[in-house]
Formats: C-alpha cells, sequence, structure tokens
C-alpha cells in the first residue's frame, strides 16, 4: 500500500496507514459476503477506491461539517474521514443495506466523525436539520451533472463548496449553466488528476446565495427533466 500511495505523493500517517490496511481486510471480506464491489483485486481496491477518495485532499482542506451524498459504499466518505479526522462526516443514502455495510465499517475502524442517514433527498432536504447545514458536500461517481446540482446545492450553507468527482466531460460542464444561475452557485475551479492511467477531475461549486425552497423537485423529476 505504502508504494501505491507514495506514486501517487500521498504521505499517510503511521495510525492512518494502519486504517487503511485495515479497511483493506474489511472490505475484502464484506465483498465477499454481499457483493459491493465489481472491484476485487488488492491494487484496484486501493487505488480505485482508496487513492482516488483521497486525493481529494491534495486540492482542498476540509474542516467543518461535510455531507457524502449518495455514499454507497462509503467513498469517498470512509478514506476522507480517516486523513480528516477533526471534520465531521455524513453519509446519505435511500439505500439502508449500503449505509448498514458502512456503519460496520465505521465501527469496526473505530471512526468518531462519521454518521449516517437514510432517506431520499426530495424528502429530507426541506428539513430545517439538513438544509442549508453543511460547508462541503462531496459525491462521487453518480449522477449527470445538473441533476446532481439539483439535489446537492440545497444542502450547502451560503459560500459552502460542493466536490463533484467526475471523468472528464467537457460537454456536461456546459450542460450545467442554467443549473447554476437557478440553483444559485457557480465554479470555482475544476482540477484534474489521473488514476491507473485514465483522466478524472474535481469540480469545485461555490454556492452563493440561496435556493429556491421548490429545489429539489418531486422524486425522479431532476432525473427525468434536468435543469436545462
Amino acid at each position: 500500500m505504502k508504494e501505491l500511495l507514495l506514486k501517487y505523493k500521498i504521505e499517510l500517517e503511521e495510525n492512518e496507514l494502519q486504517k487503511f490496511e485495515k479497511f483493506l481486510e474489511i472490505f475484502k471480506e464484506k465483498n465477499a459476503q454481499i457483493n459491493l464491489s465489481a472491484i476485487r483485486d488488492d491494487e484496484w481496491i486501493i487505488e480505485k477506491h482508496f487513492i482516488d477518495s483521497i486525493m481529494l485532499n491534495i486540492f482542498v482542506e476540509l474542516e467543518w461539517k461535510i455531507a457524502d451524498l449518495w455514499t454507497w459504499w462509503g467513498f469517498p466518505l470512509i478514506p476522507l474521514a480517516i486523513i480528516n479526522p477533526e471534520a465531521q462526516f455524513t453519509g446519505i443514502d435511500s439505500v439502508g443495506k449500503k449505509l448498514k455495510a458502512v456503519d460496520d465499517f465505521v465501527e469496526q475502524l473505530g471512526l468518531t466523525n462519521v454518521d449516517t442517514l437514510n432517506g431520499r433527498a426530495e424528502e429530507i432536504w426541506q428539513n430545517d436539520d439538513y438544509r442549508g447545514q453543511f460547508d462541503y458536500v462531496t459525491s462521487r461517481a453518480t449522477a449527470y451533472l445538473p441533476t446532481l446540482l439539483e439535489y446537492v446545492i440545497p444542502l450547502l450553507k451560503i459560500w459552502g463548496i460542493f466536490i463533484a468527482y467526475k471523468l472528464e466531460d467537457k460537454e456536461e460542464l456546459q450542460s450545467a449553466k442554467k443549473a447554476f444561475a437557478r440553483l444559485g452557485c457557480k465554479i470555482m475551479k475544476v482540477k484534474n488528476y489521473t488514476i491507473w492511467d485514465q483522466p478524472r477531475t474535481f469540480i469545485l461549486i461555490e454556492k452563493i446565495a440561496a435556493t429556491h425552497k421548490k429545489y429539489p423537485r418531486s422524486i425522479w423529476e431532476p432525473l427525468k427533466n434536468p435543469i436545462k
């Protein structure tokens, strides 16, 4: 694992490295039981899940309250929580069995800065306990950007930052122009990187105004009819 981390110029504290080594073992064990991921080779798990998740720390200093939307099996949630122990993370997903696996990983790794929230964005976003309460939101390889923005931006405080983990796609970025205007946000910067010879990008988006209460729209509407 150390050699792969050095390949990407990532240095971890010894206690962080130990947590990642333990995470590798418990992830493989759980994956054998309930098929979390098609990626099963140790090297691929380390590069395509662990390292891809924590590459963000090269570009952004995460702090305060962070949500990971559609966290699936805990990426980038758990790797980011391991190396940012002072920040408080919330993993959000509508599928309970996925969050059950995440909760199990968190418990076994002894992480005290992670909780989970089970529910649909269209329903829980109208709750003032969550709407406009996060300093950062992350989401990795999930939805088309205009759809994703409609789900994410209501979660952020004004001046909060959304980081989308994406493959490089300039057309997708262009397609989100109207969504930026409607939802009260703008692109801060785009940072490119490479994992396993595959070009990837972090899109950093800042919330600059309050988001209208009608967003996100009713269930499935952002997916079927993205803001255009």
